[in-house]
């Protein structure tokens, strides 16, 4: 049952993180699309069983791909335990609060800081 996906609700939150509005990238940095994906794979309850530990996975494979699971000395940009208690704050959280919480990733994970 683990990992089973219930619709096509995955691919549409891989697919909208990618989204543009008149040639602009709705989501134009990378951290914005890795917060993005973690936000929308954790609401969107695309399995029928284990959407918080898929969807931080993903969200970590993503941050892979891209480079930026790691600053330069080799750190982790976001720890376990913060990210375990993100993807749980997300589920719980009001869809008036998306963009808080979508500021609040992008903070962790901003290869600025």
């Amino acid at each position: 049952m683990f990992g089973r996906e219930k619709d096509n609700s995955l691919k549409s939150s891989l697919s909208t993180i990618y989204q543009t509005f008149d040639g602009n990238d709705l989501y134009p940095s990378v951290e914005e699309k890795a917060a993005n994906l973690l936000y929308f794979i954790t609401k969107n309850h695309s399995f029928t069983d284990g959407n918080k530990r898929i969807a931080a996975f993903i969200f970590l494979y993503f941050l892979e791909r891209n480079r930026i699971q790691f600053d330069e000395f080799g750190k982790k940009r976001i720890a376990d335990n913060a990210l375990v208690a993100l993807t749980l704050m997300i589920a719980v959280s009001k869809s008036e609060e998306k963009d808080t919480m979508i500021k609040v990733i992008v903070n962790l994970i901003n290869k600025e800081n």
